[in-house]
């Protein structure tokens, strides 16, 4: 913290502190108790009970899981006067491998890409903000969103059953679990950092037969090795060279026997794009690419694509203060720039309607442990990232706030 930092920097870090172990036994319950996509019932009464002992307001069940609530701070002086904060409480399908003592008790269920940290560092931050509600100069909206995990999300319906009809917040801010990011620090970047992320599903019908005599069928299994082939060669030849995309095909299935080649394979994989236009692009692309691949070898294919989340991009003059904000909270040396990132979230929904920053938050040690990643069994955050994000969201609600 610098000399010329606000008292309510010290004031904030104090309660950090203090709230730390409360908070760290929170996180270790909802990690103990995963949940999927809209069945986080029993994480959704844990945080409206925290929230209401906290004497915050829950005016309204947008969706039958996750908690909206107000804070009340000392009056607004302006439209200006809401800010919201928003953490997601789903879980990923998954066996946890670690052997610490809070692991999942959920077969097949853990959470493995942070959220029990989102969420309890955002219950932390509203604990802190509640303390000094009478020096917030607006309110804080706190938003627990299900089902971050599993398309179309839980952002979506969200905002389509009136989040912002209800509230008209000037600025909204997340953050995310980042373990190749030091414990202690948080990048931040202004407009693009996430990509849009549309599923890709391909079925490839040609004509079975023996596989002795491959010239009197139609063979699906080539034709969709060529579809594999060719579809790489959008990102290197449609796609600019400065324009990130991605084109994984990530699994194929088809036929059961070393002499049959059978009628039908499907295959499913991931576009990923950092911008609508060339989202467009590749759509178009894709479906010419797929069905001719297929005509050319003498079979058919169809291609479907769900579309997944848009892209996620960082209001600049938000992030700005943001980034000024965590550097006055924690240091200059403590707030990196964020490289761009392929992966895909559906905070970029509420950035769509209200202005807003989304930040990289460090749970890492100098040395990333093997296998201790995103979407990992063995993922493990280290818990110190919890103070860093609790004190950087409650600054930033108060600074923005106070300015």
């Amino acid at each position: 913290m610098s000399e010329n930092s606000p008292p309510v920097v010290e004031k904030i870090k104090s309660r950090v502190d203090e709230l730390y172990p409360e908070i760290v036994e929170i996180r270790r319950e909802i990690h103990r108790h995963p949940e999927l996509s809209f069945q986080e019932f029993r994480t959704t009464a844990l945080i409206r009970d925290y929230l209401l002992k906290l004497g915050l307001k829950i005016e309204h069940d947008f969706l039958e899981t996750g908690v909206v609530a107000l804070l009340e701070g000392n009056g607004r002086k302006s439209d200006a006067g809401l800010v919201a904060l928003r953490a997601d409480i789903d879980a990923l399908p998954l066996q946890e491998e670690n052997s610490h003592g809070f692991c999942s008790v959920e077969k097949g269920i853990m959470h493995a890409c942070g959220h029990d940290m989102h969420t309890a560092i955002i219950l932390g931050a509203a604990a802190i903000l509640a303390e000094i509600k009478h020096e917030l100069a607006g309110d804080v909206l706190f938003i627990f969103q299900p089902a971050e995990e599993k398309a179309p999300g839980g952002a979506k319906p969200l905002i389509e059953a009136g989040l912002f009809n209800f509230y008209q917040p000037s600025a909204i801010f997340g953050l995310h679990c980042f373990p190749y990011l030091e414990t202690g620090k948080v990048a931040i970047r202004e407009g693009s950092l996430m990509a849009a992320a549309d599923e890709l599903y391909i079925t490839v019908q040609g004509e079975g037969g023996h596989a002795s005599a491959p010239h009197k069928a139609a063979d699906p299994v080539l034709a969709a090795a060529h579809i594999i082939t060719s579809l790489q060669h959008l990102v290197s030849r449609v796609a600019s060279p400065y324009e990130p995309a991605v084109v994984s095909i990530s699994s194929i299935k088809g036929g059961n026997a070393t002499n049959i080649i059978p009628g039908t394979v499907s295959m499913s994989g991931t576009l990923r794009t950092m911008n609508e236009e060339l989202r467009g692009t590749m759509h178009k692309r894709l479906r010419q690419t797929v069905e001719h691949t297929a005509r050319g070898l003498g079979v058919d294919a169809e291609l479907e694509i769900v579309h997944g989340y848009p892209v996620l991009v960082n209001d600049p003059a938000t992030t700005r203060r943001l980034r000024m904000t965590s550097i006055e909270y924690l240091g200059e040396n403590n707030v990196e720039e964020c490289e761009l990132l392929m992966t895909a979230e559906d905070f970029s929904y509420y950035l769509q309607h209200c202005p807003g920053s989304f930040i990289q938050l460090g749970t890492s040690g100098k040395n990333i442990e093997r296998g201790n990643t995103l979407h990992s069994p063995l993922f493990n955050p280290g818990e110190a990232a919890i103070s860093t994000g609790m004190g950087v969201m409650s600054y930033a609600a108060w600074k923005w706030l106070a300015q």
